[in-house]
């Protein structure tokens, strides 16, 4: 295994790490928009995680192109519509398998987070 850490994303407010790198795959932690402001919407809050979480990737020689499976996180379903347009944007006509559940509290009181799995190029 090996641990991927870089500075173009939030350092890990926990005890783990960014992504771990295992067997030809990266698991990359939950990303959530960490920003100075507070009160981005929720599309502006997918699209610094979404920016986040390739940053990551991108350390780990992979990519968003290359991811297999999401879970996204929302405060709230009804955003999700939202997030959805953001999320498209950002994956193009790339479709990993996902899962989207509603939280009852994020980190930092955020609005959405993602995490990912993907293949290494």
């Amino acid at each position: 295994m090996k641990v991927i850490s870089t500075e173009k994303a939030p350092a890990a407010i926990g005890p783990y790490s960014q992504a771990i790198v295992a067997n030809g795959f990266v698991f990359a932690s939950g990303q959530i928009p960490v920003v100075s402001e507070t009160g981005l919407n929720i599309s502006e809050q997918t699209r610094q995680v979404l920016h986040n979480l390739s940053n990551v990737l991108q350390a780990a020689d992979s990519s968003l192109s290359e991811v297999v499976k999401t879970t996204v996180f929302l405060k709230d379903m009804n955003d999700f519509a939202a997030m959805n347009e953001v999320y498209k944007e950002c994956f193009g006509n790339h479709r990993p398998a996902r899962a989207c559940v509603e939280v009852a509290r994020l980190p930092k009181d955020v609005k959405v987070e993602i995490d990912a799995i993907a293949q290494i190029k």
